[in-house]
């Protein structure tokens, strides 16, 4: 699942496997794993407290990609909220995934700037301005093949303006 910072990621895998926010590691569910980047924060928050929030970007979003592709290594499904933006993560995915004999399926929660940006300033945890560019300037050509109904190398893509992404109420593994 993948969407700029803000787009409701985090909110969706919440509302859809009721998780509470406070998890610090992957969440077993039927079939497989659901991973959020909030789960890697979290647990770094404990013993990265007291150093700035930026200082432990790369140490959060290692975790957090190192949590899914074990979980993949393994076989097991995961439901996971990545960076859409970073095509070499989705690359690394597909082809652990493809190891195994399965598949990388993409969601894309595809939302606006402004409102993404809201959506940062509702959760209290806004990224820099330079951040948030590079992701939008990254985000409209993803979405753009996502149209045209590819997003190499997944297998499939699904793309979910708010409303839809609001309205889902399961994603099932398999």
């Amino acid at each position: 699942m993948a969407g700029l910072p803000g787009a409701g990621k985090s909110t969706l895998l919440e509302r859809v496997y009721r998780l509470r926010g406070d998890e610090t590691g992957p969440v077993p569910i039927d079939g497989g794993w659901v991973i959020d980047s909030r789960q890697a924060r979290n647990r770094w928050a404990l013993r990265l407290g007291p150093l700035p929030v930026r200082a432990w970007v790369p140490l959060v979003n290692a975790t957090h990609v190192w949590w899914i592709a074990r979980a993949v290594l393994r076989g097991e499904g995961v439901v996971a909220h990545t960076r859409g933006t970073w095509p070499h993560i989705l690359h690394l995915f597909s082809w652990l995934a493809g190891r195994h004999g399965a598949r990388v399926h993409l969601v894309l929660i595809d939302v606006d700037p402004g409102t993404a940006l809201a959506g940062q300033v509702a959760r209290g945890r806004v990224v820099t301005a330079v951040t948030f560019a590079r992701h939008c300037r990254r985000w409209r050509p993803l979405v753009r093949r996502a149209r045209d109904g590819a997003v190499p190398p997944a297998a499939t893509v699904s793309l979910l303006n708010r409303a839809e992404a609001d309205g889902l109420r399961a994603i099932k593994l398999g």
